[in-house]
């Protein structure tokens, strides 16, 4: 049953990760785009009225992408609470072996890392 349920949960995981590299992936291209509409029409010699509502549109693109990412890293915490849940807290969940999430994990033992001073 134990390896049954860690199956699922590296299929949901798997399927977050993409999720979340998706949604980066937008909102780094649409961000390029945004930027590079009034650059082009800089360079293209026209007025500055030219394309501003495309220029709107993208930017709202942005925003409701930023909507996105911020429900998907909500989605990440609950999964990482569902994780302990099925009795997977203490179980690397994912392709690289990372966890799921530290929610689940002890604040109280978790320690700050902290740059070493030069010599």
């Amino acid at each position: 049953m134990l390896k049954q349920r860690r199956m699922v949960a590296e299929q949901v995981a798997g399927a977050l990760f993409e999720a979340e590299a998706a949604i980066d992936a937008a909102r780094s291209k649409t961000a390029a785009l945004t930027g590079m509409m009034p650059a082009l029409r800089k360079d293209a010699g026209a007025s500055a009225l030219i394309g501003q509502d495309a220029v709107e549109r993208a930017s709202q693109a942005i925003a409701a992408l930023a909507d996105a990412r911020r429900a998907i890293v909500e989605t990440h915490k609950e999964l990482s609470i569902v994780q302990g849940q099925i009795g997977l807290g203490a179980v690397s969940v994912g392709d690289d072996g990372a966890k799921l999430s530290t929610v689940t994990e002890d604040r109280r033992t978790q320690r700050l890392l902290r740059p070493v001073r030069a010599a």
